[in-house]
């Protein structure tokens, strides 16, 4: 799977493609915490609009916490509820931060994560600290988050932003996502696409 010639950007998420993640996990730390079950606590995940406010940065740490404790019916202190949030940040593997440096050198790369404030803090200050390593944003020629952005994934405008602030044409871009709908949302303005079904498919894909 070489990529087309006609690439000349690169824009990766996050969670799945180069950061390991289980949503899952943080999903049994809210049931742990809460007493609920684990079918109960997925869904208010998925049906709650606090989650994706939370990511388009339309309400802070504090408020993102209240509406935690109010959604799962929970008292627990902050750090129990960031450990419980940041639990399904499991890590990066060096070797895709390699691939990222090596892609630098020959793709202009950028990232475009759906994230938030706490998990943001956590992968700086806990993750990265971890492999002796800076900053994510080193990887890339420019990082991209959804809560500093106030818009959010697969949204057009986000991708129109990423396009226009660095002159890219969507032909000549690729997008890789784990999630499907994000990268719906992308082929519809023309950007070349793939979708990370498996985290390690980055791997074979630029071999």
């Amino acid at each position: 799977m070489p990529t087309e010639r006609s690439v000349k950007n690169l824009i990766f998420d996050l969670g799945g493609v180069i950061l390991d993640l289980s949503v899952d996990t943080t999903l049994k730390s809210f049931a742990a915490l809460s007493g609920l079950d684990e079918e109960t606590v997925k869904k208010r995940f998925v049906t709650s609009s606090g989650f994706e406010e939370y990511e388009k940065g339309a309400i802070d740490d504090d408020a993102f916490r209240t509406f935690v404790r109010e959604v799962y019916n929970v008292t627990a202190t902050d750090k129990q509820l960031d450990e419980c949030w940041n639990a399904m940040l499991l890590g990066f593997p060096i070797p895709k931060l390699k691939l990222l440096e090596t892609l630098k050198e020959s793709y202009s790369v950028f990232l475009l994560s759906n994230t938030n404030n706490i998990h943001l803090q956590h992968i700086n200050d806990v993750l990265l600290k971890r492999i002796q390593c800076e900053s994510l944003d080193g990887y890339f020629h420019k990082a991209y988050y959804s809560h500093r952005m106030k818009k959010r994934k697969p949204d057009a405008d986000i991708f129109q932003q990423v396009l226009e602030e660095n002159n890219l044409k969507p032909e000549q871009t690729l997008f890789l996502d784990d999630n499907l709908p994000n990268v719906e949302g992308a082929a519809k303005l023309g950007i070349k696409t793939l979708h990370v079904t498996n985290p390690d498919i980055i791997y074979e894909y630029f071999s």
